[in-house]
């Protein structure tokens, strides 16, 4: 599904699933083209990206707007989309490597220019644009366009069912936002480079991949290399990507980040989402279909052991939620419902939109996973965003390195092995008279070791709320699906807004289920 996504009050100029083509690859002049560095004839790698991103961190922040004619600046969201590449002009397609490039045209949304190169033999040379090798619809534009113009941004394509059809596995395009996907899935949620005061009362800085450098692949490579020079107002970066596609898309990053100044908010492997609504709603959507969202829930791994799982919701303001842990394996935007009949959308297919897990590699220290929630009325926004910020605070000067890997993936198996939250329902308290001044939850929770207990197990809830008062819990066994469901009725008080509520499950002592956390909020 293509959608313009707005987030905050900023529009996002996140990518859409439009192509452009590529243009040939410029003659044996080495770059990096940037100019922020001295040119290497050989061996380029990650050391020379670090080197650039280093060297502009100590120059004043520039945008790369220009080249671009009016014609294409004012494209609206249609036009832009008639912009298709030649599928036969895919680079790599002729000599038949196991990844092909295509690319995306400047216009519309993505106005920055973005510069990218292929390294190949360890020489790295510019990939220029080329009128020539795009499909323009219905536009009517000159025959001569500059040729400094450059690109927008890039996709990977492979074939994952391993026959001649390549499928498209990764896209680059948009400030520092991207995407993947594995066997099976629909593009969904994207990833990015780095949030700087996401969610804040001032204006979000929006840093951009400004410059790509592409290792050209062997015949036998089962990997691709990808570096990006993050540019931003108060930060510089670089990054290397070491994708791999399998069944699960995945994907090992290392970001080294510079310092311009300091930065109030610093968010590391950002993840931006959307939840319109679903079964945790407690407002009305005019709407056909059950569900409608990228993600259902925030999921957190700490090394204590504990997991917590945070149920998303479109809020009527906006709010932010904070985890604090000294350390933790991961995080993620996850969508655990894959059941078509709760999404009812044969476009969008929401059903198949991957989770994307964060894998911390290393030691990342003290700090915090923020989960931002912006209220939408539509699901064209991505009104969702997660990322794990230090307690250290920024400075200018300083630098920063962190590893992970992202996994894109539909099924469950980087989640824990205990006990899962299924679903999270609420509506009005009561029983033959509705108390609309109280509120019922019903959380189900699922797992292996719950299924394996009998339904007269003692199973307990741990339950609490930051105010307010719960009744009438009940744990019990639902005989028809095996899982174990837990009742109880919330009454708020009238003074606090909003209400943390937190419960697991236990018998005998022993940790059952994650911790599944839940913010009420006034309606």
């Amino acid at each position: 599904m293509l959608n313009k996504r707005i987030h905050h009050s900023i529009i996002l100029t996140t990518f859409l699933l439009t192509a452009g083509a590529i243009g040939p690859v410029a003659g044996e002049n080495p770059v990096p083209s940037t100019g922020t560095a001295p040119a290497h004839s050989n061996s380029f790698d990650f050391s020379d990206v670090e080197g650039i991103a280093k060297t502009l961190s100590t120059q004043t922040y520039t945008a790369d707007t220009g080249g671009l004619p009016e014609y294409l600046r004012l494209l609206d969201y249609d036009q832009y989309r008639d912009i298709r590449y030649k599928r036969e002009k895919s680079l790599w397609l002729e000599e038949k490597l196991p990844f092909q490039l295509q690319f995306f045209h400047r216009g519309f949304l993505f106005k920055d220019r973005v510069k990218l190169n292929l390294i190949e033999g360890g020489t790295a040379r510019p990939i220029d644009f080329a009128r020539d090798y795009f499909d323009y619809g219905k536009n009517q534009f000159p025959e001569q366009m500059p040729s400094d113009m450059g690109l927008a941004g890039f996709r990977i394509l492979y074939p994952l069912l391993k026959n001649p059809q390549f499928d498209d596995i990764a896209v680059f395009q948009g400030a520092s936002y991207f995407r993947g996907v594995g066997l099976g899935q629909a593009y969904g949620l994207s990833a990015r480079g780095l949030a700087l005061d996401t969610g804040m009362s001032k204006a979000e800085e929006f840093p951009v991949f400004k410059e790509f450098w592409i290792e050209k692949p062997v015949p036998e490579s089962t990997f691709l290399t990808v570096y990006a020079l993050l540019d931003s107002p108060s930060a510089t970066g670089a990054y290397r990507f070491i994708i791999r596609p399998e069944v699960d898309l995945v994907m090992d990053v290392k970001a080294h980040l510079y310092l311009r100044q300091g930065v109030e908010r610093f968010g590391v492997a950002p993840l931006t989402s959307m939840f319109f609504h679903g079964e945790n709603s407690d407002r009305f959507f005019d709407d056909f279909r059950p569900e409608v969202h990228d993600s259902d829930g925030l999921l957190i791994g700490m090394r204590n052991g504990e997991w917590v799982w945070r149920p998303l919701n479109n809020p009527s303001k906006l709010r932010t939620s904070v985890f604090q842990g000294n350390d933790i394996v991961g995080f993620g935007l996850i969508q655990r419902d894959r059941n078509f009949e709760n999404y009812q959308d044969l476009e969008a297919m929401y059903h198949q939109r991957p989770s994307v897990w964060v894998e911390t590699l290393g030691t990342w220290g003290k700090g915090s996973v923020y989960l931002i929630e912006i209220p939408i009325d539509a699901e064209k926004y991505d009104n969702i965003v997660a990322f794990w910020s230090p307690d250290k605070a920024t400075s200018a000067g300083q630098e920063q390195t962190f590893d992970y890997r992202l996994h894109f993936q539909l099924n469950n198996s980087l989640q824990p092995a205990i006990g899962r939250t299924l679903a999270t329902r609420i509506g009005g308290s009561g029983t033959d008279v509705l108390i609309s001044s109280k509120r019922k939850f019903v959380v189900d929770f699922d797992g292996e070791a719950l299924r394996g207990l009998s339904s007269q197990a003692r199973v307990e809830a741990v339950l609490s709320a930051s105010s307010g008062k719960i009744s009438n819990t009940v744990v019990h066994k639902n005989l028809m699906t095996g899982s174990w469901r837990l009742m109880f009725d919330f009454e708020p008080d009238p003074d606090k807004d909003p209400v943390d509520l937190r419960a697991h499950l236990k018998a005998n002592n022993q940790v059952l289920t994650e911790t599944w956390i839940h913010q009420w909020n006034k309606p």
